[in-house]
């Protein structure tokens, strides 16, 4: 008899061994002469190097399939211990066939996310193309909801290590010292959207294992200052409300092997009237910057209810009529005003006048 430990790295236990290692018992019940055993994260096979090689690559399918969707129930565990013609199965080989390769992650309430506009679609290729991009557009447009969908994709996939979700502590017309508690716990209430977002995408159980052991990390923005984020996928959500100090901060905090997106709107900035938007600013400055991407979504890609998207269209025109209205008004400002200083101005002394021709 011989010994192998597989290690079980980045998962919930309950939900990979099954309540009280259902699924561990089922695979153990298809191998009789051998002895697996479950010890925090390690699983230890005792039995022959035939059924250990089995054993090993049952389980090793499970934790892709595990990593790929979240979840694994009995029925799966079954098809892999049981497989069709005597050899396992392709990883995700039935999952595959219902999805698209647009399909970012499987919903936990079912069916599966994925780019369903123009402008989303853009922001999916973009994130393929650089490790960098900013995503700009009204409220509704889906590009959070997106954003996130693709962090969770690359966490799934192992291309990172952990999702950092961030936005600067800004609120319209309202004050977050009258909220009880530290600065995360006064920001967390204007984070729900990105928590609605995630449990849409993880399983609670995991996504309280992804909270407690920091491989989700939601949090203000003060929060980056001093920090390196390697082997990460960094949300930077709200940004229109960063100072340009801010931005730059949040710009340079980006480490190796990881994947930068930054959302905004750029009609809604709540900052103080004399402050500057640093996510204008940045776009401005970083404009011509190799592997940096720009999305920029509108209207269309509106995915509230249809009323949304006229009243983004309604205010657009307004304060396209108001830009030109202020302009005109400026213009005429500009003209009166030399008129103005020219009457106003000092003339010369007929003598000097005459002195100098």
């Amino acid at each position: 008899m011989i010994e192998k430990i597989i290690q079980l790295d980045d998962v919930v236990l309950v939900e990979f061994l099954g309540v009280e290692n259902a699924h561990l018992r089922l695979i153990s019940l298809a191998f009789p002469k051998s002895k697996i055993i479950a010890r925090g994260n390690e699983l230890r096979i005792q039995g022959s190097t035939p059924e250990i090689i089995r054993i090993n690559e049952i389980v090793n399918s499970l934790l892709l399939h595990y990593h790929k969707f979240g979840k694994i129930t009995s029925e799966q565990v079954m098809r892999y211990v049981q497989p069709e013609g005597g050899n396992i199965r392709e990883p995700f080989e039935e999952e595959n066939a219902l999805q698209s390769s647009d399909d970012l992650v499987t919903s936990t309430k079912g069916g599966t996310i994925k780019p369903k506009t123009a402008g989303q679609i853009a922001l999916v290729e973009a994130c393929k193309k650089s490790d960098l991009v900013f995503a700009i557009g009204p409220a509704g447009t889906g590009k959070t909801y997106i954003a996130v969908a693709l962090a969770v994709q690359a966490l799934k996939n192992k291309s990172v290590k952990k999702i950092i979700i961030t936005r600067p502590a800004v609120e319209a017309g309202e004050n977050l010292g009258f909220l009880p508690g530290d600065l995360k716990e006064k920001i967390d209430p204007y984070l729900r959207p990105i928590y609605d977002a995630l449990d849409d995408m993880i399983p609670s159980e995991k996504l309280k294992y992804y909270f407690d052991n920091r491989i989700i990390e939601i949090a203000p923005l003060a929060y980056m200052r001093g920090r390196t984020l390697n082997n990460a996928f960094v949300l930077l959500d709200e940004a229109q409300n960063t100072t340009q100090t801010q931005m730059k901060m949040f710009l340079t905090r980006m480490g190796v092997h990881s994947k930068v997106v930054i959302t905004g709107d750029q009609s809604q900035i709540d900052l103080p009237p004399k402050q500057k938007s640093g996510l204008g600013d940045s776009m401005r400055i970083l404009q011509n910057v190799n592997g940096i991407g720009f999305v920029f979504l509108d209207g269309k890609d509106v995915q509230r209810h249809k009323l949304v998207r006229r009243i983004i269209e309604a205010y657009d025109k307004a304060e396209a009529k108001n830009d030109t209205r202020n302009s005109y008004q400026k213009n005429e400002y500009d003209n009166r005003k030399k008129e103005d200083e020219k009457e106003e101005a000092p003339q010369p002394p007929k003598g000097e006048q005459k002195s100098a021709e």
